[in-house]
């Protein structure tokens, strides 16, 4: 049996490129037949990656047969997996998030779990030496995967440890980061010709606060007018996503990668107590900036209180 490699629903860079890197090893290395594959459309950054060094768009799946032998990756959170997942054989886990709880296995697997900022730097160091045999395609890969968790650098999640291997990558390919890194964020901010709903949806997650549920939105761009400029039609189309999605409200984050901080849409008291409960903040529109706050998992998720 084909072991199926997935990362989260909304698949980023992460999530797209994590999956065909260990799948090149498992197939290349370990000789174990392997497919990465997609739980939904890549966003724009990631599907920068696949066009940039000419990789086929993995196939995308809904849901997972039970049984299926697979690999999970950048997630250990049942919310963005299929369904059925606690059916199938998962057989190894590979993730830089906190433990959610809720997965079930059939048996004893491997579990690796690190405070790392990109799973593409675990993903390396799994390899060992093996990862000298990547051809350039999954260097690319890997280094893209790393550059996009870490905003270049600047994000905190960011260790020296996952500095220290993208430059490396980075030395190997022959490859500027500070040019790589303009490219991969132009794409990401290329956002036009999308709708306010695949927006809110483009860079998401859901979690519960006190009760509440939450989809959590992060556009990161270094075009933030793209965005706000469209600040009130996003903020109506909030209820229309939060109804279909099963959620109590949408938050959108609107990240500038340049200035280093986020600015919240603030559609209606509920944001407006979290926003000013969470993060000390003083909202008197519908919009708050917030300095410093760049990554959802290490400062905006832990830091939501009602």
């Amino acid at each position: 049996m084909t072991t199926l490699v997935f990362g989260h629903k909304s698949p980023d860079t992460d999530s797209t490129g994590s999956p065909i890197l260990w799948a090149w090893y498992l197939n290349e290395v370990q000789g174990t037949a392997a497919e990465a594959v997609l739980l939904g459309e890549p966003n724009t950054e990631a599907a920068f990656l696949l066009r940039k060094w000419d990789l086929p768009k993995p196939r995308i799946i809904s849901d997972i047969d039970a049984g299926q032998a697979c690999v999970i990756v950048d997630t250990n959170n049942p919310a963005e997996l299929p369904a059925n997942v606690n059916n199938a054989d998962i057989q190894a886990i590979i993730d830089h998030h906190k433990l959610v709880g809720g997965l079930e296995t059939k048996g004893p697997i491997d579990i690796t779990v690190r405070p790392l900022a990109c799973t593409a730097t675990i993903m390396l160091d799994l390899m060992g030496d093996d990862a000298a045999k990547m051809p350039d395609w999954a260097k690319a890969t890997a280094l893209t995967c790393i550059l996009s968790d870490t905003l270049e650098f600047r994000s905190p999640t960011t260790t020296p440890h996952d500095r220290a291997v993208a430059e490396k990558l980075a030395a190997d390919l022959g490859i500027s980061i500070p040019d790589y890194a303009a490219e991969m964020f132009a794409a990401k901010s290329d956002v036009s010709a999308f709708s306010d709903a695949e927006l809110l949806r483009m860079d998401s997650k859901e979690y519960e606060v006190a009760g509440t549920k939450f989809r959590v939105s992060v556009l990161e761009t270094t075009s933030p007018a793209i965005v706000l400029d469209r600040k009130a039609s996003l903020m109506n189309s909030m209820k229309t996503v939060a109804t279909e999605d099963g959620v109590d409200q949408v938050l959108l984050f609107v990240v500038d990668i340049l200035k280093e901080e986020a600015t919240l849409l603030v559609p209606n008291d509920l944001v407006k107590t979290l926003a000013e409960k969470s993060f000390g903040a003083t909202v008197t529109g519908d919009a708050v900036v917030l300095p410093g706050i760049m990554s959802r998992k290490k400062q905006i998720i832990p830091s939501l209180t009602l």
